[in-house]
């Protein structure tokens, strides 16, 4: 899975602006973990690889194929009502 990581990495860093901050497996890692639990963004996400945001968008497609969802949604959910209109037509 990294060496196809590292690969996007390359091909997509020959024509887009190199930031400061050194990407590294266990940044991009870190990164990944919370993009999946929704405790960092896009952006913050990106900034913290020291990718771009199209780079961080790609990995984290790659993170998604090869990483299952580790949640249940339970079978005894119910909908919730929708609001009634106040004013008929």
């Amino acid at each position: 899975m990294w060496h196809s990581i590292l690969y996007l990495r390359e091909e997509m860093s020959k024509n887009l602006e190199i930031t400061h901050k050194k990407t590294t497996p266990e940044n991009v890692k870190e990164a990944n973990e919370a993009l999946f639990r929704a405790t960092m963004n896009l952006p913050a996400a990106s900034a913290h690889c020291g990718m771009t945001e199209r780079e961080m968008k790609m990995i984290f497609r790659e993170y998604l194929k090869y990483n299952a969802p580790d949640f249940e949604i339970p079978e005894n959910t119910f909908t919730l009502p929708r609001r009634e209109e106040s004013c008929p037509e």
